[in-house]
């Protein structure tokens, strides 16, 4: 059972960091923007987290997850006002072409942390999973913190190695965009980010 647990967390490891969606997008502008390394731990705080609630999920943990549920409302609001907020920052940020002159400005662990606060606060991660495992009850029917564990560890490793690639295709990449594709780059992902956090507030108001 331990190996088909591990890799069916892998398979939604993939399928949680493939959609395009704001976080996501963070990471690719930071890959493109700053380099590989700035995108990849930028997705690493996202597979922590993702990590962390595939876990609570897969362990059976029902009460914790039913707390977070509980709060979504609240998180929500807090998730909206952050992304309007770094969308809006991104806008307003001049992009770098020179991944040395980005690193000056920003370290790796301020991308690990801020990448890994938005997810945590992201609670539909709990709902994904749950949708993604009601088809199957191979790790629910087993429910047991060992499964959750080795469940957790299949999540970051997919999600890792999901996001190695395509923050080094990205980067490779972003030397051939001029630097008016590079602020087009930055609009455009700033604005959809903005739009995302906008809609996540207004969720929290007619939802």
């Amino acid at each position: 059972m331990t190996p088909e647990v591990f890799i069916q967390g892998v398979i939604i490891g993939i399928f949680l960091a493939a959609p395009v969606g704001p976080l996501a997008l963070i990471c690719i502008r930071r890959s493109i923007n700053g380099g590989r390394m700035h995108g990849f731990v930028s997705g690493l705080g996202l597979a922590t987290v993702d990590a962390f609630y595939a876990g609570i999920v897969a362990s059976g943990l029902t009460l914790i997850a039913g707390l977070l549920l509980s709060w979504q409302a609240p998180l929500r609001a807090v998730a909206g006002i952050a992304l309007a907020y770094i969308g809006y920052r991104i806008i307003r940020t001049p992009a770098r072409s020179d991944p040395v002159e980005y690193h000056e400005h920003v370290s790796y662990f301020r991308d690990y942390a801020s990448a890994a606060a938005l997810t945590l606060v992201n609670v539909f991660t709990i709902i994904s999973i749950g949708i993604f495992l009601s088809g199957s009850g191979m790790v629910v029917s087993t429910a047991s913190p060992a499964a959750g564990m080795i469940f957790a560890a299949g999540v970051f490793t997919g999600e890792v190695a999901w996001w190695l690639p395509v923050c080094s295709a990205l980067s490779s990449a972003s030397h051939r965009i001029s630097p008016a594709g590079l602020s087009l780059v930055n609009r455009i992902s700033g604005g959809v980010i903005v739009a995302a956090g906008i809609v996540m507030l207004l969720s929290v108001i007619f939802i």
